[in-house]
């Protein structure tokens, strides 16, 4: 083998986990950044979006002639009620963040993959493994021993974990959506067309709330533009070219290592020190976690019906 060969290969092979490592970076930023913004978390949730969006603008007209075939009554729904999910998913989690630490509502924010595995088995009616079960039994229990935590000791962060807990419902709804979406629609146009009706629905819901998009500070606009940049456009990107590489039973458990990074993060940038029994509960919920995507991506890791 030649020593560009040798380059070659082993680009090949490290790449994807290194986007991979940037995209869990990436995400695990999120939760700092609705902290920095001096702005109510479903505002810094809609700028995420929108601008991201406004950013992918022009590659989703690039693709406009492919769209038309794909882009009717029957399969607007997806992107539509996906959309709807994730936009509900932004403003609880974003509001959770204000009420409990970074490291519980990013943990709690990410018990999406049980729903999704749940939501799979009474909607899809697909099979559930004996490890599913379990690892969703730990999971649980290490949910209740946060929440409950939190709650016993102070109520306000007792509902902050369990608004981050709805939002990992949501977020689940918006993968089990994105699911059947995809079978229709490359991902660029399947994330434009979502984030422009989340988008709608965030201004919606901050409009209801009576939370102003306007009338930040310079510091705040440039928290709004850097998570847009950093958690929504170059995290999201960096795990989707990690999973055109890798199978989803490697990349899905290895997401686990978003709340593990907040909570790394959290300690320099917030001054959070998790307590013992948060640690415990997070390290029991984690491992449950990852017993959930590995049951379910064993049993269903098959390729996409689109092509990027």
């Amino acid at each position: 083998m030649t020593n560009h060969d040798a380059t070659s290969w082993l680009q090949s092979k490290s790449l994807p986990y290194i986007g991979l490592g940037i995209g869990i970076l990436a995400l695990g930023m999120s939760a700092i950044f609705v902290r920095w913004a001096d702005a109510p978390g479903p505002v810094t949730g809609f700028y995420r979006l929108f601008l991201s969006t406004i950013f992918l603008t022009p590659f989703f007209i690039r693709r406009s002639s492919h769209n038309k075939s794909s882009l009717n009554k029957k399969t607007i729904i997806f992107p539509f009620l996906g959309g709807i999910l994730l936009a509900l998913d932004l403003a609880f989690w974003s509001t959770s963040v204000f009420y409990t630490s970074a490291a519980n509502s990013t943990l709690l924010g990410n018990t999406a993959p049980l729903w999704v595995s749940l939501g799979a088995w009474l909607i899809f009616r697909e099979k559930l493994t004996g490890n599913f079960w379990f690892g969703l039994a730990l999971a649980m229990a290490g949910a209740v021993l946060i929440v409950g935590s939190d709650f016993f000791i102070h109520p306000r962060l007792g509902i902050g974990d369990l608004m981050a807990a709805a939002a990992g419902v949501f977020y689940g709804g918006y993968y089990l959506a994105t699911q059947r979406g995809r079978q229709h629609f490359d991902s660029i146009s399947y994330v434009w067309l979502m984030g422009v009706i989340a988008s709608v629905s965030l201004a919606l819901i901050n409009l209801g709330l009576g939370h102003s998009l306007g009338g930040y500070s310079k510091e705040t606009w440039l928290v709004f533009g850097a998570t847009a940049l950093v958690s929504q456009i170059i995290g999201y990107i960096s795990i989707s070219f990690a999973m055109g590489h890798l199978p989803a039973s490697v990349v899905a458990p290895t997401m686990v290592g978003q709340p593990i990074m907040t909570t790394i993060l959290a300690i320099p940038l917030l001054g959070e020190i998790p307590r013992p029994i948060q640690l415990l509960g997070g390290a029991i919920a984690l491992t449950g976690i990852f017993l959930v995507n590995r049951a379910y991506h064993q049993k269903s890791d098959k390729p996409d019906h689109r092509t990027d």
